[in-house]
């Protein structure tokens, strides 16, 4: 009875264990090939004509590519998306990166927020510690409106919001949508430094003060027009 328990413990975990395993090849595998040094602003922009003549002889498969590594990198939380996203404007314009970096950091970020939730949840909750309540009051206290703000805002790192809302009541529909929604502007201000990436001298050049004020204007106007809604109704009862 209780080696048929152990096997039976086992095969439940077998499909856990091994994703856990794919997923730490894949991330072995990224510093291996050294991808990590590829993805820096200086080859950018050393590579650029050669990637751009790459897509101009085979678009759709370049933007596959790219639409699934862009996929990769954001669902295991590794370094290169917004260098990624500079060169989707470069290579494919406005228009098409925005498309492109839209969907492929939306399906990586929900990628990362199943993994929190479902293969790394208490190996989070143990790294975040203390940090953890804030994010779970302001969620209970706000919901999306909370995600929503915090995608908003570029000064929130982009992996630690996948992972933190993992362990959230969140559901996957919500948070994949919200988030979208919130990381549209700073995906449309990224892209459009690519287009124009041979004026830009370092990735510091993007977020400029005013950049920063405005994305936090943003941010803070969905918390005002929630007060004004509120007082309002207020003042209409």
């Amino acid at each position: 009875m209780a080696s048929e328990r152990a096997a039976s413990a086992l095969a439940r975990a077998l499909p856990r264990l091994a994703l856990l395993g794919l997923l730490a090849g894949a991330i072995a595998l990224f510093f291996a090939l050294g991808l990590s040094d590829v993805l820096t602003f200086e080859a950018l922009k050393a590579e650029a004509a050669r990637f751009e003549a790459l897509r101009a002889a085979r678009p759709g498969l370049v933007a596959l590519v790219f639409f699934l590594l862009y996929v990769a990198l954001t669902g295991l939380s590794l370094p290169g998306a917004a260098l990624m996203t500079l060169a989707a404007g470069a290579l494919f314009g406005l228009v098409t990166g925005t498309v492109l970096v839209s969907f492929a950091s939306t399906i990586g970020a929900t990628c990362a927020f199943l993994a929190a939730r479902f293969l790394f949840r208490e190996a989070v909750r143990r790294r975040l510690g203390g940090r953890l309540a804030a994010v779970e009051a302001g969620m209970a206290r706000d919901g999306a409106l909370y995600l929503f703000t915090l995608r908003l805002v570029p000064i929130v790192p982009f992996f630690l919001v996948n992972l933190v809302m993992g362990l959230t009541p969140v559901r996957t529909r919500t948070f994949a949508l919200v988030s979208q929604a919130g990381m549209l502007p700073g995906t449309i201000v990224y892209v459009n430094a690519g287009t124009e990436l041979a004026a830009i001298e370092s990735a510091g050049d993007i977020l400029s003060p005013r950049l920063l004020v405005a994305f936090l204007l943003l941010g803070l106007f969905p918390w005002a027009a929630r007060w004004v809604a509120g007082r309002l109704r207020a003042a209409r009862a």
